[in-house]
């Protein structure tokens, strides 16, 4: 089982199979608009920016489980993330990434790359790289900001 085989919905609520990022490296993020970690959104629009012509997407991942952080909408999520911080990665529907209704990809994710809690996922803005293959390679904790995963973005896309 790798990446390619989940299906995930997007923020108008149509599917979304992960097939369609064969290819390329992804940082796959689980996002809240009320977060003292919000700002981050402007480093991954930067990374975005920079290496989205060489093979690099985002998808953002809206999650209301911690603190109640992402209590809009989709829409109002997506039109916060455009207005704030001029987002033109892929938003995605808000989901939960732990407990019974865990979203299949985020269980995945985790049980590729565990963190500090294990499978769980400690807060808002903790992100998972993946390579060209759809292997999950790394795990980045919610208070490593988006420049500190640039390296290895790079490396990836050389290879």
């Amino acid at each position: 089982m790798n990446i390619y085989d989940f299906t995930v919905k997007d923020a108008t609520g149509q599917d979304v199979s992960m097939k369609e990022y064969q290819g390329k490296v992804l940082l796959i993020v689980n996002t809240a608009t009320g977060c003292g970690l919000t700002p981050q959104y402007a480093g991954l629009q930067d990374l975005y920016d920079t290496y989205r012509d060489q093979g690099f997407e985002i998808l953002d991942f809206p999650c209301n489980q911690f603190a109640n952080q992402a209590p809009g909408s989709d829409d109002e999520i997506k039109i916060f993330c455009e207005t704030r911080f001029g987002v033109t990665f892929k938003i995605f529907h808000k989901i939960d990434v732990n407990g019974d209704n865990a979203d299949p990809l985020f269980n995945f994710l985790k049980n590729e790359q565990g963190g500090i809690l294990g499978s769980k996922i400690k807060w808002n803005f903790t992100k998972f790289l993946v390579n060209k293959q759809g292997q999950v390679v790394k795990r980045f904790a919610p208070t490593d900001e988006p420049e500190k995963i640039e390296n290895d973005i790079k490396k990836l896309l050389a290879e």
